[in-house]
């Protein structure tokens, strides 16, 4: 057997699915010619996986960072089996094959810009660093990329758990200024809605749709902390409460239909709402992994909703670059990220 770029040659279960897909990863700390290992520092669970996994466990962080260690261990990656998401991780080079395609050194300090549901992970720690009552999990390890895996070196003028909060989600603004200069490029200057707001993804989407040439935005937050902590970002030219899973408020919450919406929140049963609060021939971005796409789907046929959905997949080239000078240029959009990091 011979590696494959792609990690065919790490999937014990079942065989012929890609290692997303994988029940089971062979996780071994020994690599193929074409992989890089690295150490472990840091993993970033996602939103809607963490929310998922505290809500279950009520709040218990021990039973919490139990349930993280019995996935890895059983599936040999961190991919929530009820969310079915994962997060990504930092860490430091630790050995390169020499067909490794990366240019990766040993000691390179790294994020990986793929998720942890198709990256083999092993945790060597029990975790014993994390109390399991936020998102990110300090951890000693091992994970393994591929050959047409994506990673980042962690930029030296940010701390690495600012540089990996904002690389987990950085698909999200890239994508939003795409398609917002979509809208420009014919000569439509867009209204964009960001349906949670103040997160991590929210805040950076709102800063990038600006950015690309939005004539307003409108940040959506369902509590009035986050409405306040929003307004002061300076993020949004209108902020306003709603809860995303009630689409009669939400959409009287946006006002007239936004031509972009952007959902950001890691809850589920948002999809009719988006697509209530967007007008006609708008585009609906869903980031969430918490989103039902066949409820997004029926949602919009049972509403006559002429919209384009898209599935926000994390990648966009340059999309880390670009996240992270939208970090170092909004003071707003890194204080709101700050605040999360010392809530966590």
């Amino acid at each position: 057997m011979t590696s494959s770029p792609v990690g065919l040659h790490r999937v014990i279960a079942p065989s012929g699915v890609l290692p997303q897909a994988a029940d089971r990863l062979d996780a071994r700390a020994e690599i193929w010619p074409d992989e890089v290992r690295i150490a472990v520092e840091r993993l970033n669970l996602d939103a809607a996986s963490y929310r998922q996994l505290a809500e279950a466990h009520a709040g218990d962080g021990p039973a919490v960072r139990r349930a993280v260690l019995d996935i890895v261990a059983a599936r040999g990656k961190m991919q929530n089996p009820v969310t079915g998401s994962g997060g990504m991780l930092v860490g430091v080079v630790d050995e390169v094959g020499p067909g490794s395609p990366l240019g990766l050194q040993k000691g390179d300090r790294v994020a990986t810009l793929v998720s942890l549901t198709l990256t083999p992970l092993q945790l060597t720690d029990e975790l014993k660093s994390w109390d399991g009552l936020g998102e990110q999990v300090p951890a000693e390890g091992h994970a393994i990329l591929f050959a047409r895996s994506i990673v980042a070196k962690l930029p030296d003028d940010l701390r690495p758990e600012l540089s990996l909060a904002v690389m987990d989600v950085c698909g999200a603004p890239a994508l939003t200024a795409r398609v917002v200069r979509s809208y420009v490029d014919k000569g439509i200057e867009p209204v964009v809605s960001v349906i949670g707001g103040a997160g991590k993804s929210g805040s950076l989407s709102l800063a990038a749709a600006r950015a690309a040439g939005a004539a307003k935005t409108i940040g959506i937050v369902p509590v009035q902390h986050e409405a306040t902590a929003l307004t002061a970002a300076g993020l949004a030219d209108v902020v306003a409460l709603a809860d995303a899973r009630d689409p009669v408020a939400l959409a009287a919450a946006v006002g007239e239909p936004a031509d972009i919406t952007v959902v950001c929140v890691d809850v589920p049963g948002c999809e009719h709402g988006a697509v209530l609060a967007t007008a006609a021939g708008g585009t609906v971005i869903f980031f969430s992994m918490a989103t039902s796409f066949s409820a997004a789907a029926l949602g919009a046929e049972g509403l006559a909703a002429d919209v384009t959905m898209l599935v926000g997949n994390g990648y966009v080239p340059g999309h880390a670059e670009y996240a992270m000078q939208l970090l170092r240029k909004e003071q707003g959009v890194r204080g709101l990220f700050e605040s999360r990091l010392a809530e966590d």
